[in-house]
């Protein structure tokens, strides 16, 4: 366990630090929960899931003003249930020691093998943008890893916390699972709680406080973080393929998703094509984004902050689109139709910074080493993206690029994945979650060896001029 270390400049709430020692304590009597204990804390996140779908779906829809019921449904709630299940399935097997190899000197009849331990209390610190997955992802590899779990809510989150608090106790005691509010400064006094593992998801600004925080504790830190995803239709792609799965992820969660695409790079000569058959996807299917189907951006700082963004473009010289042709969308309600921003320069807002919002910068290019090379110019994103049915194109693209993840024709859907480890790189990000990495990451995975009753390094006892030295010889030989 982490020594705990006196936050600086900071008060700690009194919840806070009796929680944590409470799950502390909790974790001292129980080190090492066995397959039944956590398959039972895994059962418990599906049953709140399935039990109190309507409520869960309200929460978020309150703390958004208008979130799409169906959207709550598909990207959060059944993704939960999901993944609950899957690690159950898998459970037994990630358990498992592994068997392996042994050096020379060790050989024949002793043995090393690794097995996966709980590394004890977690912080999960969660955004509002994907509130019920981004607190229940992360808890589910915890929870299977052996864990025990804090978990503090955005301050955008406020109507989803009061009530997980209120359902977190019908399933989990405290000293296995606990939700705090935000407010008032208390993500900073959270995050220096000496955890033995931290998991964030947010901003790359607030990242670096997080990893800083976490570093006086010598915490070990998850950062699931952001920045410009970038995505290129190559020449050989049907436009209108293109645009109806682009469109789909700008369009979700009004772009608020952290692996959205934040620039679309389009063969030259091929932007109108792209917003002709963008505007006919999205009148399609958002013939009033007032409706409900569609989301609203999360506050008034947010909403302002996205207008700005646009205004700052086009002020600067880019041509906006509004691809939801006809409607001007609700500023009351802080809903905003989707633009395509086309000819974004460097010194716009909309191209220095994650956009998270329903904006979609347009550049075009001649040749894939143009856009390789300004995707390798620029901080690594936690996605890329690559519309080609040509395979050494393909690859070309995944050989000289790096991101969190790649979505070949398609958008998000890599980041859903269960199979697959969620994760960015440099400014994106460190570490992954999901399914196995999800549970490794929660896990200390502790080496054993254990020595046979008669041991070969026997043999290599000095004095050294005899038979030591010659099968010393001998083994250099054979590794020549």
């Amino acid at each position: 366990m982490n020594a705990p270390i006196a936050p600086q400049h900071l008060t700690m709430p009194a919840e806070f630090q009796a929680v944590f020692d409470q799950q502390q304590a909790a974790y001292r009597r129980d080190r090492n929960p066995s397959f039944e204990q956590r398959r039972e804390a895994l059962r418990g996140i599906h049953r709140l899931m399935v039990e109190n779908q309507q409520a869960l779906v309200a929460a978020v829809n309150q703390d958004y003003g208008c979130r799409s019921t169906f959207e709550t449904r598909f990207t959060e709630l059944l993704g939960v249930q999901d993944s609950a299940l899957d690690a159950i399935k898998h459970l037994k097997r990630w358990m498992k020691p592994t068997q392996r190899s042994l050096d020379p000197t060790q050989y024949p009849l002793a043995k090393a093998w690794t097995f996966p331990q709980p590394v004890g209390v977690v912080g999960i610190v969660v955004p509002w943008n994907f509130p019920i997955a981004m607190a229940f992802q992360p808890l589910i590899c915890a929870f299977a890893a052996g864990n025990r779990a804090m978990i503090k809510m955005s301050e955008n989150s406020n109507a989803l916390a009061r009530l997980l608090k209120q359902l977190s106790p019908k399933y989990f005691p405290a000293d296995q699972l606990a939700f705090f509010e935000d407010g008032g400064g208390r993500g900073p006094a959270f995050t220096q709680l000496p955890f033995d593992h931290l998991f964030f998801t947010g901003s790359p600004a607030t990242g670096r406080a997080v990893m800083a925080n976490a570093a006086r504790n010598l915490t070990p830190v998850t950062l699931e973080l952001g920045g410009k995803s970038p995505c290129v239709v190559a020449p050989d792609y049907p436009m209108k393929k293109a645009a109806e799965r682009i469109v789909w992820a700008k369009m979700l969660n009004a772009g608020q998703i952290c692996t959205n695409v934040d620039y679309l790079f389009l063969p030259e000569g091929k932007v109108d094509d792209f917003v002709r058959e963008a505007q006919a996807i999205a009148g399609a299917r958002y013939p009033d984004i007032g409706n409900g189907d569609y989301t609203a951006l999360i506050d008034q700082r947010q909403y302002d902050r996205v207008q700005a963004t646009l205004a700052d473009a086009v002020a600067r010289g880019a041509r906006a689109v509004n691809l939801c042709v006809g409607q001007s969308g609700d500023a009351a309600r802080r809903i905003m139709p989707l633009y395509a921003v086309i000819g974004v320069t460097e010194e716009m807002q909309i191209m220095q910074r994650e956009i998270f919002g329903p904006l979609l910068p347009i550049k075009t290019y001649r040749s894939k080493e143009e856009v390789v090379d300004y995707i390798g110019e620029r901080a690594r994103p936690l996605a890329f993206y690559v519309y080609s049915d040509d395979k050494a194109l393909q690859q070309y693209y995944l050989n000289h690029t790096i991101s969190g993840g790649v979505g070949i024709n398609e958008s998000l859907l890599q980041s859903g994945i269960h199979s697959l480890p969620f994760g960015g790189t440099g400014n994106s990000g460190m570490g992954h979650y999901h399914g196995l990495e999800g549970f490794l990451t929660f896990s200390k995975l502790r080496p054993v060896f254990k020595q046979s009753p008669w041991r070969s390094l026997n043999l290599l006892m000095p004095p050294y001029a005899g038979r030591a030295g010659k099968m010393l010889d001998f083994m250099l030989k054979r590794k020549s």
